[in-house]
């Protein structure tokens, strides 16, 4: 049999994964929409062995729904963050591991159906997996939404770590039985990902990146991302384990509202 490098394998599985959730989005308006800055770039142009799993262009996440915006699965960010990440993630892999990027540049239409579904206090369809013990209520008092987001400036993203090599799991089945984002590892929705002790968007102070109560191997893996992001110029937010922001920020002051397409990076280099 023929042997592939971890490499190699993680190059095709990134493409496969590309393939598989590459659904089109219902169709646009009409109208013209705006582009990104020239300052922006596509992550997998610049570091095309990161995994994707861009959770809001699925149902998989805390809305159940697919979110406004996120027209395509592909990570956009700013060239200095997507620089950034490409050398955490050449360190990563000579330590038997690869990034993982849940989100990374996001629409303020997306921020703001974020805001306009915690208004709706009926909607609780993903409160079993995303909030389980967060009345949904206190949403914008204990700071899970806001109106305004770090991420429509471009260089923060939400990303994990995956050992190699890379498992292959199973695609989410919308209206499967939810389990607590902090149950164990092995009774959640499983994602390949290192064991950080709660999943992605997990509501709850469990998800504080230093919390008393995450110890031992989840704790280790908590670190051993925020380490290797902090060599390369990102900052964690401590209230969420998954959430970086390079810095000095490329737009610190500005909020960007174009796609999350291709078509938003028509002409970039």
């Amino acid at each position: 049999m023929r042997r592939h490098s971890p490499l190699r394998l993680l190059l095709g599985l990134a493409s496969a994964v590309l393939l598989v959730t590459a659904v089109p989005a219902p169709h646009a308006a009409a109208r013209p929409e705006p582009k990104a800055p020239d300052a922006f770039v596509s992550l997998r142009r610049v570091a095309p062995t990161i995994l994707q799993d861009i959770r809001y262009v699925t149902r998989h996440n805390f809305v159940g729904d697919r979110i406004d915006g996120y027209r395509w699965p592909m990570c956009i960010l700013t060239k200095d963050a997507a620089k950034a990440l490409r050398s955490a993630q050449r360190a990563f892999l000579r330590q038997g591991y690869t990034l993982k990027v849940y989100d990374c540049y996001r629409p303020q239409r997306a921020v703001d159906h974020f805001v306009e579904w915690a208004k709706d206090l009926d909607d609780r369809r993903m409160k079993r997996e995303f909030y389980p013990r967060v009345d949904k209520a206190s949403l914008f008092e204990d700071g899970y939404i806001a109106e305004k987001s770090g991420h429509s400036r471009g260089s923060t993203v939400d990303l994990t770590l995956v050992r190699l090599p890379v498992e292959p799991t199973r695609p989410y089945v919308p209206g499967e039985p939810l389990v607590p984002c902090y149950a164990p590892q092995e009774e959640r929705f499983p994602d390949a990902s290192l064991d950080m002790g709660t999943g992605y968007d997990c509501f709850d102070t469990l998800s504080h990146t230093l919390d008393e109560r995450i110890g031992g191997e989840q704790r280790a893996n908590r670190l051993l991302l925020k380490r290797g992001l902090e060599k390369v110029g990102f900052v964690n937010y401590p209230n969420e384990w998954w959430h970086y922001t390079f810095q000095p920020e490329t737009f610190p002051d500005d909020y960007f509202d174009f796609p999350v397409s291709p078509r938003s990076m028509t002409g970039h280099r």
